[in-house]
């Protein structure tokens, strides 16, 4: 059975993003080329009524007032592919950790090459902050968007954060 997927674009500050979606939520974000969005393969319909809150979520998200998506997706994957997605979205806006961090937080502290892999194959970045994963000595490492696409989502994160309330001493 073939499932018709839709797609939009997000015009956002790092270029137009493509967004695919099957009915069940937003399966995949490809980061432009070149400054310029990736076209979907033909026959592939715009659904802008369909993304519209993934469009919406993603404006609010480069405009600094939201930094939690939560809208509907549908990533494709395999098990272990998802329990390493799972694991990048428990990483804090604003922090970043290693792929053999990220191992060890999945109980695999020796498959860092394997976690590597699978961040890689991420579906949907921005949503599954793979971009929030570096090098063991702190350098930024390859990224499906390029690594000043990498860069300015990271320092973007950073300006935006939320910051403990400061405290007040006697």
């Amino acid at each position: 059975m073939h499932e018709e997927l839709v797609y939009d674009l997000a015009d956002t500050p790092i270029g137009p993003l493509l967004l695919l979606a099957s009915t069940r939520g937003v399966r995949h974000i490809e980061f432009p080329r070149d400054g310029r969005a990736v076209m979907p393969e033909v026959g592939l319909q715009r659904d802008v009524q369909r993304l519209a809150e993934a469009v919406a979520q993603l404006r609010d998200y480069f405009a600094g007032l939201r930094l939690d998506l939560d809208f509907a997706c549908d990533a494709q994957g395999t098990p272990f592919q998802h329990e390493v997605w799972n694991a990048l979205r428990t990483i804090p806006v604003g922090e970043t950790l290693s792929y053999g961090e990220l191992a060890s937080r999945i109980g695999r502290p020796n498959a860092s090459r394997a976690v590597g892999a699978a961040n890689g194959a991420n579906p949907l970045p921005i949503i599954v902050p793979c971009h929030r994963v570096i090098g063991s000595n702190g350098s930024l490492t390859g990224f499906g968007g390029g690594l000043p696409t990498k860069r300015w989502l990271l320092d973007h994160e950073r300006r935006h954060a939320p910051r403990p309330p400061l405290e007040l001493r006697p």
